[in-house]
């Protein structure tokens, strides 16, 4: 079905403003760090973060999780203390604790550091943090502030991407290999390749976005907020993020054999030549089932992390941005090994 134009488009929440945050080197850091693997790697790092923090003669408070399940509450206890105190939050995790540390943040202003510690690290990268730990504590001595945009579908954040369809689905199956394998690139990558082998459903969607309602068929939609990630499998829309809009890509309906020649194109940085796929900006958009009463609950993934979410669904332009702690210096950007 072709785009319409409909009389009345949707409004778009206005762009919050507030004071910048005060950066200086005597800011304290409120330092929210997942040790729950309890790796030999993950003791160094949290150690080796201390001692540089303690060398430098900054103050700084750690927020250990040894459990999973306390990371929320961890993380709105660390982001309080930083409201209290006027410090940073800084976060040493994955997409996952990085992505629930900011939305603490987010709610308090407060500056936000990262020590990537995760597998693809799209955030730190795209900004130009290192990815050594070592660099990276080292780099949030002098940090400058930077403004960067967040998603919202519903009420949850995103800063990488979010999706339904087909893409959660590659998740899931990617974390019960990681459990069993490791969490190394190439098993993520593996386990998505075993994911798009199997057959898969069509889902038929109603989307508004911007000006526009139409009717889709596809085995998932995904939303970028990171313009690396994007750039890196070739789409059109990487510069989405710049001019303050989410990229959407929809995958027209297609077989297995298909899908993985476009994963195939996406490697190679050439997804947005495919002619199975369509990419577009926009700074709303609402997603609804086609069919009333179908889609009443939606597995959602946001940053890597599976949620059951009401449709409609809403994807959205946060109205504030976070402020990104970023090297003075920033660290050229290198493709993933």
């Amino acid at each position: 079905m072709q785009p319409s134009t409909t009389p009345s488009p949707t409004p778009e929440p206005p762009r919050e403003s507030m004071p910048n945050p005060l950066l200086t080197s005597e800011t304290p850091l409120f330092v929210v760090f997942n040790a729950a693997s309890g790796s030999r790697d993950a003791e160094r790092s949290q150690a080796q973060m201390r001692e540089i923090l303690a060398s430098a003669g900054r103050a700084y408070t750690f927020f250990p999780i040894e459990d999973p399940k306390q990371l929320h509450a961890i993380a709105t206890r660390a982001a309080a203390a930083a409201e209290r105190e006027q410090g940073a939050v800084v976060v040493a995790g994955g997409d996952g604790t990085i992505n629930c540390v900011a939305e603490a943040t987010l709610q308090t202003g407060r500056p936000f550091g990262i020590v990537p510690q995760g597998t693809f690290n799209y955030s730190s990268r795209a900004h130009g943090i290192p990815l050594d730990t070592e660099k990276a504590t080292r780099a949030l001595l002098d940090a400058r502030l930077e403004p960067m945009q967040v998603g919202l579908v519903n009420d949850r954040i995103f800063l990488v991407n979010a999706s339904v369809g087909l893409y959660p689905e590659i998740l899931q199956e990617r974390e019960t290999y990681k459990r069993q394998y490791g969490r190394k690139r190439h098993i993520a990558l593996w386990a998505g390749v075993r994911t798009l082998m199997r057959s898969h459903d069509q889902l038929t969607l109603e989307i508004e976005h911007d000006q526009q309602r139409e009717v889709i068929r596809t085995p998932t939609l995904f939303v970028g907020n990171n313009p690396l990630q994007l750039e890196r499998v070739g789409l059109s829309e990487a510069d989405a993020i710049d001019r303050h809009r989410l990229a959407a890509v929809i995958v027209k309906p297609t077989g297995t054999a298909a899908l993985l020649w476009l994963a195939l194109r996406g490697a190679l940085g050439r997804l947005g030549e495919a002619e199975h796929v369509r990419d577009f900006a926009f700074k709303r958009m609402t997603v609804r089932a086609a069919r009333r009463g179908a889609l009443r609950q939606v597995k959602v993934a946001t940053d890597g992390e599976i949620h059951m979410m009401k449709a409609p669904i809403t994807f959205a332009v946060a109205p504030r941005p976070l402020m990104l702690m970023v090297p003075q210096v920033p660290e050229a950007i290198v493709s993933p090994a």
